[in-house]
């Protein structure tokens, strides 16, 4: 199933969703040659995770240096269609994991994610969206965590009632609430 194909079956869980879905869709049919790359400078994809204990009870973070918050996991696709396999990756680089596995295999929630212009690595980046497709992923607690100095300085479990407190990023706690929300039902 293509990326289109799969948008367009997702099921939108609130209004937030609804209008990003269309939104997403309509710009995956005007930039179909890079809006899967940060070659299209005002908006491109992105993949997220979700990553919680097999209980739901807790939800893994990292504290991203760019952003200076508590965050989700997460990327560019650059380039790759399979954004579960990208969601995946990012878990994996960001917080040391190895052994996570998805809940399902079906996007989980979407978001249009608006970034502010910052410098990465050197270089400007102007302010832009991501177009973000979450899944959600489960792994165990137990498991060895390891910061990447390149993008984090933290990786850490948090319970369910505190996951969105932890973020500095008002914008970001909405989304994590929902997310929260989803998972409750």
């Amino acid at each position: 199933m293509t990326l289109f194909e799969q948008l367009s079956a997702y099921q939108p869980c609130c209004e937030q969703e609804n209008a990003d879905q269309a939104l997403m869709l309509r710009y995956l049919a005007t930039f179909p040659d890079n809006i899967l790359t940060r070659n299209n400078p005002m908006a491109h994809i992105t993949a997220s995770a979700w990553v919680v204990t097999p209980k739901r009870d807790k939800v893994l973070m990292v504290y991203h240096n760019i952003y200076n918050s508590w965050s989700w996991t997460g990327g560019h696709a650059d380039g790759e269609d399979d954004l579960l396999d990208v969601a995946l990756r990012e878990v994996k680089e960001e917080t040391g994991l190895k052994n996570i596995r998805p809940v399902t295999e079906d996007i989980w929630s979407l978001e249009i994610l608006s970034v502010a212009a910052h410098t990465r690595r050197g270089e400007f980046v102007s302010a832009h969206l991501h177009l973000n497709v979450t899944y959600l992923i489960e792994a165990d607690e137990s498991e060895a965590l390891r910061v990447n100095p390149d993008e984090n300085s933290g990786v850490r479990w948090f319970s369910a009632d505190e996951v969105a407190e932890r973020s500095s990023e008002s914008e970001m706690r909405v989304v994590y609430r929902k997310l929260m929300e989803k998972l409750a039902t």
